[in-house]
Formats: C-alpha cells, sequence, structure tokens
C-alpha cells in the first residue's frame, strides 16, 4: 500500500493560441493543431474532465468550438471577460473539486500568474506543454474503467439533476424520492477491480483513510473468505452515477473491521454516505458483532469523520479491539472508531440491494 498520487481531475483550457492557433477576435480563422485534438480525445477516455476559461465573446468561441468538432468534451466552460481565477473557483466549486485536483493551461505568463495567486492550489501550465500533457504522471491514472470513460456524460446528468434540484418547490427528502434512487451494493469481482482501485485513488474528501490499494492488495482481499470487498453503485431516473463507493471489510468473532470506507462527493449530497453506514451497522446487528472502522484524518476527510460520528461511532474503547491488528508501519495515524451495533430502519429516499454479509463459511 502506498499513498495516493496527486491526480488531475479537470484541466481548464485558454483558448486563443492555448487550444487552438491564433486569436478568433483578429485572425480570420484559428486552427485546431493534430497534436491537440489527440490531447483532448485522451485525456477524455481517462476520465479526466475538461473545461474552458476564455476571455472571448462567448457565442463566437462556443460556435467556433462546435465548427471544429470538440465542443461537446468541454463542460461549465466559462467564456467571458471576467478573471480566470474567477472562472476557475467556478468550474471547480460546481464540480465539487479540490482545487488541488484542478489544472489550467494558458499561453500567458500572466494568465497563468493571476490564477496561480489567487489558487496556489492550481497546477499551471505553460501551452507550449499542451501536446506533451498525457505522458505526465498527473494526467495518467493508474488504471481506466468504464466509468471513466463515460464520466463526462455522467457528469452533464448530475447538472440537470442539480438543477431539477433547484427548481424543486417541496422538501429535499421529498426531491430526494422523486429520483427512484437504487443503491447496489455487491461482492466485487475481476471486472470491478479497476473500479474500486480508481475510487480508492480519486476520492479524498469521503475517504475514511486515504490508504491506496493496489490490484495485488484487492486481489488478495478478494481471495480470502475472511474478507469482503464491496462495491456500491447508484443510479436514478436521470441514469447511472457509476460506481460511488467501496467497503473493505474483515471479519472477526465478535467485530467486524472496516478497513476503508470510500464514497464519492458526487453522491454526498444524497446522503449515500450515512446509507452505507445504517445499511452496515443494521447488518451487523443481526450478525450480534460490533463495528471497527478505521479511520486517518487527512487535511480532505472531515466529512468522513463526521459522518462516522453521526452513526454513532466513537474513539471509546472496548475489549473487541484487542485482537484487530494495531499500529504499525503501514498504520501510521491510523485509530479505530468503535460502534456497538444496533439495529437501523431502512432509507426512505432510496432502495438498497445488498448481499448478506459475513465470512464466506458462514454465508446462507
Amino acid at each position: 500500500m502506498s499513498e495516493a498520487p496527486a491526480l488531475v481531475k479537470c484541466l481548464i483550457w485558454d483558448l486563443d493560441n492555448t487550444l487552438w492557433r491564433g486569436t478568433l477576435l483578429e485572425d480570420s480563422d484559428v486552427a485546431l493543431p493534430d497534436e491537440i485534438r489527440r490531447t483532448i480525445t485522451e485525456l477524455d477516455a481517462r476520465g479526466i474532465l475538461q473545461s474552458v476559461a476564455s476571455k472571448n465573446d462567448h457565442d463566437h468561441a462556443w460556435q467556433r468550438l462546435e465548427a471544429l468538432g470538440i465542443a461537446d468534451y468541454f463542460v461549465l466552460p466559462q467564456i467571458g471577460w471576467h478573471p480566470k481565477s474567477r472562472s476557475v473557483a467556478e468550474i471547480a466549486e460546481q464540480m465539487n473539486f479540490a482545487l488541488s485536483a484542478i489544472a489550467f493551461i494558458d499561453d500567458q505568463p500572466a494568465e497563468r500568474a493571476e490564477v496561480a495567486y489567487h489558487h496556489p492550489q492550481v497546477r499551471c501550465y505553460d501551452a507550449a506543454r499542451a501536446a506533451d500533457l498525457t505522458g505526465l504522471p498527473e494526467f495518467s491514472p493508474a488504471v481506466v474503467t468504464v466509468d471513466a470513460a463515460r464520466r463526462r456524460d455522467m457528469y452533464r446528468a448530475g447538472f440537470r439533476r442539480t438543477a431539477e434540484r433547484e427548481s424543486f418547490t417541496g422538501p429535499d427528502e421529498e426531491f430526494l424520492r422523486s429520483l427512484d434512487l437504487v443503491m447496489e451494493i455487491k461482492r466485487a469481482d475481476e471486472a470491478d477491480l479497476s473500479r474500486v482501485e480508481e475510487l480508492t485513488l480519486r476520492t479524498s474528501q469521503m475517504n475514511a483513510t486515504g490508504v491506496y490499494y493496489s490490484d495485488a492488495d484487492l486481489r488478495a482481499l478478494i481471495a480470502d473468505p475472511g474478507h469482503d470487498v464491496l462495491t456500491v453503485t447508484l443510479t436514478d431516473r436521470f441514469g447511472p452515477h457509476g460506481a460511488v463507493g467501496v467497503l473493505l471489510l474483515g471479519y472477526h468473532e465478535p467485530v467486524w473491521h472496516l478497513k476503508l470506507l470510500a464514497t464519492s462527493c458526487r453522491v454526498v449530497s444524497f446522503g449515500a454516505g450515512s446509507v452505507l453506514l445504517n445499511w452496515l451497522t443494521d447488518a451487523a446487528a443481526g450478525a450480534g458483532v460490533h463495528l471497527a472502522a478505521d479511520f486517518r484524518q487527512t487535511d480532505r476527510n472531515r466529512m468522513m469523520e463526521i459522518a462516522y460520528r453521526f452513526a454513532g461511532f466513537t474513539g471509546d474503547a472496548c475489549d473487541c479491539l484487542d485482537g484487530l491488528p494495531d499500529t504499525g508501519s503501514d498504520r501510521t495515524g491510523i485509530e479505530f472508531r468503535h460502534l456497538v451495533a444496533g439495529p437501523r430502519p431502512a432509507p426512505t429516499t432510496m432502495r438498497i440491494a445488498a448481499p448478506v454479509l459475513g465470512p464466506a463459511g458462514a454465508r446462507p
């Protein structure tokens, strides 16, 4: 296991003399170099979202992007005359990404400096490096999943969902029920490994430990009858959200050890983390065991700490913890959160489809 690399989740392009050659308002035509088109399509295939921050006339610039056949690759474009630092912040906020997950590319040193001054976490690149981006490690995810290839479409569906939510006049719980949400929890198989590995890499705010599990780590856990690797997907009437969560669970006679809980930030507002913890707590209560969850505080996972606390987990000692792995070289900074499990009601905003939990020999 090792720390997750700092992957870029969204690249924001300047247009004039960065994405295309020429200045739209001054030149009779602008051209898209083949190497830039290849960079755009390759980053999209890797699941890295792309947007635009450009000082241009919006309609004119967007028409040119459409004529070049690449407009669909960009989400939440910010084309106007405001500072680019403002555009970058707006895109990150609407995507619910940390600024450290954002990259910005522009041919003008002054524009890069303006963004870097206001948002030092944003990685800024000279346009001269555009064709080389796909070779950089921060743009090279270790795995490319089915969800990655359709990430752009899932985010677009998410923006439509958000717009409908903002125009809904009733209680938020009633809106969530109107979505026909279905959470499916299943044991990971060979086809799921890349999705699980990707989630452990991409999640930060709702990741209980920040520990990265490699393909080999996950294969070993799946093959171990005393462990479960569980994947979580969510769908609604707008379409699939894709893989939104992963749980790594170790079974012991008096206690189930939740080694990792990670959920996508995209589903925080649906209460997915709370629903998962309540489902797991109810299952543990049915099995007559306690729950112990690994938690390591990072500078990003305050929301996960609150989710554990809200579900009833505490830092109190319990005899059931004595048989679990204690601090060691691979558990630096990890603490236990403990819960005496009791029955929990089913969620009112979504339906759950899930297997019966327990070690391999004890399952029905």
